[in-house]
């Protein structure tokens, strides 16, 4: 019984010495690789800097969609106004977000490589699937929508290799494991449902292994349980908008924007061959701009795919990818942090890495057994014993493993080099100054989304259309435009250019270059005449 106990303790003290290593890793690379990092000076990305101001107005009591509009899905405001709270004008709490979720992502990289490799080796190949990620061109900035749903396609594509590669078909697909997928589906589904293509192969497979066995019953009740997972996430967000009467908003911002303005899916867009076309080229593209993960993800899964497989372990496998891509491309619009998600597949290149290791060391254990056993019977001297069995050198192999990760980061990250900024030569905080003269200031963002000036300043929106989104609505430019004729707000900021109608009632306050690369841009900004 003591030895039972014993047994249970050290495995137990494994296991949190194991979950340590994955949260300090996550820690450690996403400090190097994201922006909202406090190794930056700030990160002025529209997009994030979007997410966190309406964030901020939820946790201020205004209504998404209704009072301040942006097209994204609520989970995601919701992460961003949690942020907001720990530091109203960094994105340190964004920081913290990124390192939770970059260690959820760690230990469903982890579960997955347990699939192809030993745990050990799991652990130490964890980190590289991670730097290799977010050093990527589709991280971007750090703190994309699409980083926020990784953990949750992460997860779904262990649950889904799991069933197919241990249990499928001796045994049906649990039911709770499929709710449990639906949940992670319906919190893609209101972060952002491009992705959804993913969980929808992912629902399909799981159906088909039901049917190939003629159980037409459960493959329905699989589905109904699936979508019942979805939905209640979903359930905080309808009692939330219903109670201040704003669904329709809710479906006006979130769907029929996406869907029918966003993209080119109103029936106006390509034909089927040009899409084909053009999605043929889009792959062609995503793959060399990221190229530093689909080097292990193309033979990853080509690898994963060979060998004696069951037709739907391999079908399994194959639909995620096209689907997901699917997902994300169909509707026509292109970004660079909208591939993302597809790296979530880069798992299966380190689990091929992995597998490679395991053989090879293996063949040099075996050959220096039968060259001890040589020497043993000549009278030579034989080490024995594994420096692995040295719990120091699992210690060594994790800090080489995290160093590597690093290293991966340092080399290939487009952020590194804005480690180097300073936040008195932004112009972000050089407008700051300007705009803390005033009490209580409110601001208006026009020709770009929110360039930051809303996070470092600590402002609330005011206005629905606090920020000039990328959409083909007339309203959004003839309302900022009616805004500044009235005066509403004590600041102006604009990008490059701005009505003629300004000069009625503000004056020019300041103006500062930005560049990003071959990116130039010049920022005004303009204070309410007293």
């Amino acid at each position: 019984m003591a030895d039972e106990r014993n047994g249970m303790a050290i495995t137990g003290n494994r296991r949190m010495t194991e979950a340590l290593f994955l949260v300090l890793s996550a820690f450690v690379l996403m400090m190097l690789s994201t922006r909202s990092s406090f190794l930056y000076p700030c990160n002025d990305w529209n997009d994030a800097n979007s997410y966190f101001s309406v964030g901020k107005a939820l946790f201020h009591g205004k209504m998404p969609y209704r009072d301040v509009f942006d097209q994204k899905g609520m989970y995601l405001y919701f992460f961003y106004g949690l942020a907001y709270l720990i530091s109203h004008t960094t994105f340190i709490g964004v920081f913290f977000m990124e390192v939770i979720l970059a260690a959820f992502d760690l230990f469903g990289i982890c579960r997955i490589l347990q699939l192809y490799v030993k745990r050990s080796t799991a652990l130490l190949l964890s980190p590289l699937v991670l730097a290799v990620t977010v050093s990527s061109y589709s991280f971007y900035w750090g703190g994309s929508a699409e980083e926020v749903i990784l953990p949750f396609l992460i997860w779904g594509l262990y649950f889904s290799l799991d069933y197919f590669k241990n249990k499928y078909p001796c045994k049906k697909m649990e039911w709770k494991v499929i709710f449990i997928n639906g949940l992670l589906a319906g919190m893609v589904a209101n972060i952002k449902f491009t992705s959804l293509g993913f969980f929808f192969a992912w629902m399909m497979c799981a159906a088909f292994s039901f049917l190939v066995k003629k159980d037409f019953g459960d493959a329905v009740k699989g589905c109904m349980i699936f979508l019942l997972g979805m939905a209640v996430p979903f359930v905080p967000w309808v009692i939330y908008f219903g109670i201040n009467h704003g669904l329709y908003e809710w479906y006006w911002g979130y769907v029929y924007i996406n869907v029918f303005v966003y993209s080119n899916l109103n029936g106006e867009g390509p034909d089927l061959y040009e899409r084909v076309y053009t999605l043929s080229k889009l792959l062609y593209w995503v793959i060399r701009k990221n190229m530093i993960y689909f080097v292990f993800l193309i033979p990853g899964v080509l690898w994963d795919l060979s060998g004696r497989k069951k037709w739907l372990e391999r079908f399994n496998l194959l639909a995620l990818c096209f689907f997901l891509f699917l997902g994300i491309y169909v509707g026509g619009s292109e970004l660079p942090y909208y591939a993302l998600p597809l790296s979530v597949f880069t798992v299966q290149g380190f689990g091929l890495l992995g597998h490679v290791s395991e053989r090879l060391f293996a063949a040099i254990r075996n050959r220096k057994k039968t060259d001890g056993r040589e020497r043993a019977a000549s009278g030579s001297p034989v080490m024995t014993g594994s420096a692995w069995s040295n719990p120091g050198m699992g210690f060594a192999a994790g800090a080489v493993a995290m160093a590597l990760g690093m290293g991966i980061i340092f080399t290939n990250s487009m952020n590194i080099s804005h480690m180097q900024e300073k936040k008195e030569d932004i112009f972000l905080y050089k407008f700051k100054k300007i705009v803390e003269q005033t009490p209580a200031p409110t601001l208006l963002n026009i020709g770009c989304l929110d360039a930051g000036l809303y996070t470092v300043c600590d402002i609330v929106p005011s206005c629905r259309w606090f920020q000039t989104q990328t959409l083909g609505i007339d309203d959004v430019l003839k309302e900022q435009e009616r805004y500044i004729r009235e005066g509403q707000v004590s600041y102006v900021l604009a990008r490059d250019s701005y009505p003629d109608v300004i000069w009625e009632k503000y004056e020019l306050a300041g103006e500062e270059p930005w560049h990003q690369g071959e990116q130039e841009f010049t920022y005004y900004l303009f204070r309410r005449r007293a």
